[in-house]
């Protein structure tokens, strides 16, 4: 049985992508520059906001001068309005109270920045105990960089072999490969199934509940 489950947050625990494109909207279309479809967005996420702002822009409009002026634009809208269209997805909040009731540890690993993690996940998760919320901080590297991981497991005081990595997204795969700890790519985030297979994930799921077979039987990973 699997003793802690580090949980990616957006696509995985939280669809969050409609708060995403409207923030990332608003910085484009107040710098004059065009925006995007709602449905471009989850091909634009996933490497932290810095990484989105980029994406977003013209690629003649890519200078750090430019992207920082953005960056901030977004991140005074997201800040406000990081809750109003995100929503767990159906089987999420009944998958980690069965997991805390089994006494299973349980973590998220984030690219988002850490103020906005630090509203969302107690916003929407206010009576799971996450041993940790890691998002992204000043001066770590983000997502494939293991390093959230490996900080979450000094925490839990967890062995790799204990552990399950639960993410929707190529990133989320190699930072588990990178990290030594069995993957479960979910299919109802962001990326597609053939994303997730393409970066070996050890399983892939298609309902939150499917996650709770791995955890309980203790299945050995191929």
């Amino acid at each position: 049985m699997k003793k802690l489950v580090i949980f990616d947050l957006d696509g995985t625990l939280l669809n969050t992508i409609e708060d995403l494109g409207q923030a990332a909207n608003y910085a484009l279309e107040r710098n004059g520059y065009a925006t995007h479809s709602m449905a471009s967005y989850p091909y634009f996420v996933g490497n932290g906001v810095r990484r989105l702002m980029t994406r977003v822009l013209p690629e003649d409009a890519r200078d750090d001068e430019t992207v920082d002026r953005v960056l901030g634009d977004f991140l005074e809208y997201y800040d406000e309005h990081c809750t109003d269209y995100t929503k767990p997805y159906n089987g999420m909040p009944e998958l980690l109270q069965d997991l805390r009731d089994m006494g299973v540890a349980l973590a998220v690993a984030s690219n988002k920045y850490q103020k906005a993690v630090d509203k969302i996940i107690p916003h929407f998760y206010p009576d799971i105990n996450f041993i940790a919320v890691e998002g992204h901080r000043e001066g770590v590297n983000v997502k494939p960089d293991p390093s959230v991981v490996f900080s979450i497991l000094a925490r839990a005081g967890v062995a790799k072999a204990d552990t399950l990595y639960v993410g929707d997204s190529g990133v989320d795969m190699e930072t588990a490969r990178r990290a030594c700890v069995d993957s479960v790519g979910v299919t109802w985030g962001f990326r597609s199934k053939k994303e997730l297979v393409e970066y070996y994930a050890n399983v892939i799921v298609n309902n939150p509940v499917d996650i709770l077979g791995i955890v309980e039987n203790g299945i050995t990973i191929v």
